[in-house]
């Protein structure tokens, strides 16, 4: 059984750092992409940042500068690092594991305050 299980979310005031981790079970995990994707109050899930199986990282425009992915093959974890946090990164955010197929965490809510 495939499980992925966010952690590290919580209330940060703008300005602030939080990172998140995602940890994989039921996966390959060195062989799987893995993202961390958001789904703000009234707007669909966007796309924060993935990393593949071979550590090359993407991000959204949004958040460049700003959001590091990172993987630990070893600890089955994949994290968000985000710095210089804006009241509009609030969100709910999600891993996901991307190989033969896709799986979803279940989310972890992050409140950027004014």
């Amino acid at each position: 059984q495939v499980q992925l299980v966010e952690s590290g979310g919580g209330l940060v005031q703008a300005g602030g750092s939080l990172r998140l981790s995602c940890a994989a079970s039921g996966i390959i995990f060195s062989a799987n992409n893995m993202g961390w994707y958001r789904q703000a109050p009234g707007k669909q899930r966007e796309l924060v940042a993935t990393i593949t199986s071979g550590s090359t990282t993407n991000y959204a425009d949004s958040v460049k500068g700003r959001f590091t992915i990172s993987r630990d093959n070893a600890k089955n974890t994949v994290y968000l690092q985000m710095n210089s946090l804006k009241p509009e990164d609030t969100a709910v955010y999600y891993c996901r594991a991307d190989r033969f197929f896709g799986y979803w965490g279940k989310g972890t809510l992050v409140t950027v305050s004014s």
